[in-house]
């Protein structure tokens, strides 16, 4: 099981901000740094942290910190804490 923590610190360094600005009401394009281009790399540092392969129709749903999270359950990845 993966940690709250540990998917704030993959998500801050996808965007350039700290793990502390990552909070569920964020969404795609309502920070400056959460952009087109940030969003790709997220996918990455998703992939690469939690070690899957995000399909591109996933890629296209992940609006938010929750989609996100429930999307990793889609992966068989849990968050707690």
């Amino acid at each position: 099981m993966h940690t709250q923590q540990h998917l704030q610190e993959v998500i801050a360094k996808a965007f350039g901000i700290t793990a502390n600005d990552i909070t569920d009401e964020l969404e795609y394009q309502s920070i400056p740094e959460w952009d087109s281009v940030s969003h790709l790399v997220l996918v990455t540092e998703l992939e690469t942290a939690y070690s899957i392969t995000i399909e591109m129709e996933d890629v296209l749903t992940m609006g938010s910190i929750t989609k996100i999270k429930e999307l990793l359950q889609k992966y068989n990845v849990t968050t707690a804490g």
